[in-house]
């Protein structure tokens, strides 16, 4: 409990001890003679003021900027209207139950901002790194990619990095949601805001705090709440012309029926202090967005950062997932599994030497002839990959796993959607798919395999092709079949890969359709398509990890990225994001997105319905100020209490 929540406990309580047993002697008769009229109003004033000052103050600074009609002003006018005709004790009683909603109000609020105000305390004070032998502690900010840091046992990691030294156990359940720790050891990947759990390391920085994880993080979260979802928007507006309906009511049920009926003044006073009461909208104006809150901070939990409430709504009537599928729903790590040099070639196999069959010079020197034709084209496809940074050519670099000479390597280019042109030792090579061999007009042979092909030729002469296949996420399968059971009617795969891997892919994990041999601006036009045959209110999810799918992204309804090995431009043009590249997690924020909007249409049912009922006996004078009360503080509890349950979704 904060300071301030304290402060107003005991405000209400001190309040409570003056104003029952006065209410109890005043309705039982057995107050002093001298204590009517004047005295009786100061008594019931003393835990008035004690308890309702700061609302009056609110209400008066408020009209004072213009600001009219708000709660404030509603329970300022009611109160001082009871007063007015003789209610004291009623005054001091909406007044105090008043206060006890906006406390519960206040603490369930805090609940429910915890489980994302809890991501702040990732943001990592300080960085370790060694001058002259000893540790000196500096503001994250002011290391410099490339630095060496120190992160000892039990320290909260501060920036991003590469560890070159040691061997531990790292927490990142503040980040992913995920309780078992991971190993990490020399060459690993270390992020920002994970905790260090048990060795001691040394990491190269490769991003400045700026561009770091827990940056980028702690942005997304700060901006959440600007991002307002439709219902949110509309229950702004409706109380902007909703309070000053209820005041005009007010007024003309306290002047109207008094001119024409022959009613008292006091009654219709104290029939529009009622009606006030009733009207005010707190359990809308609270509980719809607290119960968008509180979805967002359920998701967070479970390490999906959600940017705004606006995207949860939109999820939640989701009926197409797109998905990309390296790095997406298959794991994104390569490896070489197959290396097949192009049959009957002749070629000399030793720098300097007379040009004979190779298979003659390496029988004569007791080569294996197979193993070296594959040694030797897959250093040609290493070469030719040595300055792309694509999961596909590293592969290959690691496939060849030794040091390459770059000076063999001159004018290498990549060719959008289809590989790589490279200059090596004079030899113009080309590595990448069949539609490069096409536009090359190289005559190749096609491989059957299934996986990435990479098809190299040297001077137009066909060499051979390398086989790269990746993994298949563990819980792709089941992230598919979550979905469907949510009713998710359509899930669709775009890959750039060959049409046969797309295919494997596609009926591994049973889904809907498959598109293969997309180029970058093909997925977004595949996009765009998809996104037409939608009808009413469905919505297109795009789920994405690599810079190429930051424009698919920002096209869909949501964008959805991976955030543990996603790029940065995935992560922020998305409105979703997977600390642990996890799909099945797409599941669980469509079941909160879903839980939410009904906790939120409940909310406003409720609300309504009640409000309007007890609007109509106090109308007519059936309802008195206790069931006002009622009304406002006992129907704002109940939807606070309903929005809550969005934390445990």
């Amino acid at each position: 409990m904060t300071k301030k929540q304290r402060s107003m406990l005991i405000r209400i309580i001190v309040s409570f001890v003056l104003y029952i047993p006065l209410g109890v002697a005043a309705h039982m008769g057995k107050l002093p003679p001298q204590l009517s009229g004047i005295g009786l109003l100061a008594l019931y004033l003393i835990p008035y003021i004690l308890i309702g000052w700061d609302i009056v103050y609110k209400a008066l600074r408020n009209i004072r900027n213009g600001q009219v009609f708000d709660e404030n002003f509603l329970m300022t006018v009611a109160t001082f209207g009871a007063f007015g005709v003789g209610e004291y004790s009623e005054a001091v009683a909406v007044m105090l139950f008043y206060q006890v909603g906006e406390l519960f109000q206040s603490y369930a609020v805090n609940r429910s901002r915890q489980s994302i105000t809890e991501l702040m305390d990732i943001c990592p004070e300080y960085a370790n790194i060694e001058e002259d032998g000893q540790l000196k502690q500096v503001d994250p900010d002011d290391v410099e990619v490339g630095s060496v840091i120190v992160i000892k046992t039990g320290e909260r990691i501060p920036l991003d990095g590469v560890v070159i030294s040691g061997t531990s156990m790292v927490d990142t359940s503040a980040l992913t949601g995920e309780s078992v720790p991971r190993r990490v050891s020399v060459g690993d990947d270390v992020i920002s805001g994970c905790v260090n759990g048990s060795g001691f390391l040394r990491a190269r920085v490769t991003k400045e705090f700026d561009d770091s994880t827990v940056a980028k993080i702690l942005e997304l979260v700060e901006n959440a709440s600007s991002k307002k979802a439709r219902v949110e928007n509309f229950i702004t507006r409706f109380a902007r012309y909703y309070t000053p309906a209820v005041v005009i009511g007010a007024v003309v049920l306290a002047v109207l029926p008094p001119l024409f009926t022959g009613q008292t003044w006091s009654e219709g006073v104290q029939k529009a202090c009622t009606f006030l009461v009733i009207s005010c909208p707190c359990a809308l104006v609270i509980s719809v967005p607290m119960s968008f809150f509180s979805g967002i901070g359920a998701a967070s939990k479970r390490g999906v950062l959600v940017k705004g409430s606006n995207y949860l709504e939109t999820l939640s009537e989701m009926h197409t997932i797109v998905f990309d599928k390296t790095g997406t729903l298959t794991k994104g790590d390569f490896k070489v599994t197959e290396i097949h040099p192009a049959g009957g070639r002749t070629e000399t196999a030793l720098k300097g030497q007379e040009e004979f069959p190779r298979a003659q010079v390496w029988a004569a020197a007791g080569i294996d002839q197979a193993a070296e034709e594959q040694r030797d084209l897959l250093s040609l496809a290493a070469l030719a990959e040595s300055y792309s940074d694509h999961p596909i050519s590293r592969s290959i670099r690691e496939a060849w796993g030794r040091e390459l000479d770059m000076s063999r390597v001159a004018d290498a280019k990549e060719i959008s959607g289809h590989g790589i042109q490279a200059s090596i030792d004079g030899h113009t090579v080309l590595a990448g798919n069949s539609k490069l061999m096409e536009q090359m007009h190289v005559a190749y042979e096609a491989c059957a395999s299934v996986g990435t092909v990479v098809y190299l030729a040297e001077d137009g002469i066909f060499k051979g092709w390398i086989v790269i296949s990746d993994e298949v996420k563990e819980r792709a399968g089941e992230a598919i079949r979550s979905l469907k059971k949510l009713g998710v009617s359509r899930t669709v795969m775009l890959t750039g890969d060959k049409k046969e891997v797309g295919e494997d892919v596609a009926s591994k994990l049973g889904l809907d359709e498959v598109y293969a041999e997309l180029l970058p601006g093909d997925k977004v036009s595949k996009v765009e398509a998809l996104l037409g045959e939608l009808e009413g209110k469905e919505k297109l999810a795009f789920v994405g990890d690599g810079i190429n799918d930051a424009p698919v992204l920002s096209r869909a309804d949501v964008g959805i990225a991976m955030g543990s090995m996603g790029s940065d431009a995935a992560i922020e043009a998305a409105d979703i994001v997977l600390m642990d590249d996890d799909p099945a997690k797409i599941a669980d924020v469509v079941r909160i997105s879903r839980k939410t909007m009904s906790i939120v249409k409940q909310n406003i049912l409720f609300a309504l319905g009640v409000k309007a009922a007890v609007l109509l006996l106090g109308a007519f004078g059936a309802a008195n100020m206790w069931e006002a009360v009622f009304a406002d503080v006992g129907v704002s509890v109940i939807a606070i209490l309903n929005a809550m349950r969005a934390l445990s979704l």
